[in-house]
């Protein structure tokens, strides 16, 4: 139950957040992506905002054991500061993905699902698509990891 209400509380925060800084407004995330146009540096702001509070959990959270849940994302990260499962091409693929949809949506997962309480049927229309394309992903990825384990 505790793990459920921090959860529960540290989603609504990031949600406020999301709202507050119009990250959850596709118009305005597009504005900042067009550099070339009317380029909207405000966005800029609210990223070096969120990487100073990020390094500052980061640093706090490399010092503490690992919790009942499993290791952090900071306690699986090398001395480096690389994920220890390394950077390969999935990692690529993936970000590089990623950051089409955002150009080309104006949403990013974590603003897609804050901005449903909006109603919105293009924000329905993109997490319905994100819900399916996830569901994909795990049907290919189950039946690539089943396939290997079978040349083993």
């Amino acid at each position: 139950m505790k793990f459920e209400v921090s959860a529960l509380s540290s989603g609504t925060l990031f949600g406020a957040g999301l709202a507050l800084s119009q990250m959850t407004n596709p118009a305005k995330v597009i504005a900042f992506l067009d550099v070339t146009g009317a380029w909207d540096p405000s966005l800029a702001f609210v990223m070096g905002a969120a990487l100073i509070v990020a390094t500052g959990g980061q640093m706090l959270q490399r010092r503490r054991r690992p919790s009942a849940y499993g290791p952090t994302a900071a306690q699986s990260l090398t001395s480096d500061g690389f994920p220890a499962a390394g950077i390969d091409a999935r990692l690529i693929g993936g970000a590089a993905l990623f950051g089409i949809g955002w150009g080309l949506a104006g949403f990013c997962p974590g603003p897609a699902l804050a901005s449903l309480v909006s109603g919105s049927p293009r924000v329905l229309l993109f997490v319905a698509s994100m819900i399916v394309g996830m569901a994909l992903y795990r049907g290919f990825d189950r039946s690539t990891l089943l396939g290997a384990r079978t040349l083993r």
